[in-house]
């Protein structure tokens, strides 16, 4: 694998410790290996690269590849969720259904010992922390980050967290600070944009002070609840993290490309 002396920008071979159904449509990988020694620590909701094994692949074969620094692997975008330093684990939750994709594919068929590339972390995904209270928006792609980042804030915090599930079955554990209300809101197809966390920010009785703002998840979605917080509510885009993670139809490096250019 690269040699480099920054152990964000390392590649790393890991291994499957165990896989199991968090929910019907979420699955939670933990990964481990000795080359977690040097992964930074308290990273939780920060985002990594997955390089995946094609199915049947060999651990030697993929192993070479990753060395090598193949551009031929898949490589996609998840998040951190629970770090274990101690143990030398990580554990990354996936959204699984039916035609979900490469990464969804090898969740379902990941066993013990098998492998994956991991490079990263990159940045924390976060609110301010100094704010006055908290509003988070997130569909289950974006559940895995907006509950680390959570988690991680202040035991006073107070404000709302509204997600977004594909079932009621889908509802999961989040320990989070007990002044933060967790609203849990339903859209059985994900094949089709919601405006269902749109309508409920407009629902809200909204605190004096100025809110962190965390909103992540399908584009469409995502790009109605930015325009209500920065036209309607005057928010300042600077100081919230709002970020689509996907967009339906399109694979991850489309999506990517889309995303660059509208940026450019």
């Amino acid at each position: 694998m690269k040699k480099t002396d920054n152990p964000r920008r390392k590649t790393r071979l890991l291994h499957v410790a165990r896989s199991v159904r968090m929910t019907p449509n979420m699955q939670r990988v933990t990964l481990g290996g000795s080359d977690l020694a040097d992964f930074p620590g308290e990273q939780e909701s920060a985002h990594i690269k997955l390089f995946l094994p094609e199915a049947g692949q060999s651990s030697e074969e993929f192993g070479r590849q990753v060395q090598s620094g193949s551009k031929a692997i898949t490589r996609r975008t998840y998040t951190v969720r629970h770090h274990r330093p101690d143990a030398l684990e990580l554990d990354i939750d996936f959204v699984v259904h039916e035609g979900g994709g490469p990464a969804c594919d090898w969740a379902l068929r990941a066993g013990p010992g098998d492998i994956i590339g991991v490079a990263g972390p990159g940045p924390i995904k976060a609110p301010d922390r100094e704010s006055d209270w908290f509003l988070f928006g997130a569909d289950m792609a974006a559940i895995p980050a907006a509950a680390a980042a959570l988690e991680a804030l202040p035991q006073d915090a107070v404000g709302h967290a509204v997600f977004e599930i594909t079932s009621d079955d889908d509802i999961q554990p989040v320990s989070a600070p007990p002044g933060i209300m967790i609203h849990w809101l339903v859209h059985e197809d994900p094949h089709v944009s919601s405006a269902q966390q749109l309508e409920f920010f407009r629902t809200l009785d909204w605190p004096t002070g100025q809110p962190g703002v965390f909103v992540a998840g399908e584009s469409g979605a995502v790009a109605g609840l930015r325009s209500y917080l920065i036209k309607e509510r005057g928010l300042d885009k600077r100081k919230m993290y709002i970020s689509a993670y996907w967009k339906i139809g399109l694979i991850e490096d489309q999506h990517q490309i889309e995303k660059n250019a509208e940026a450019a």
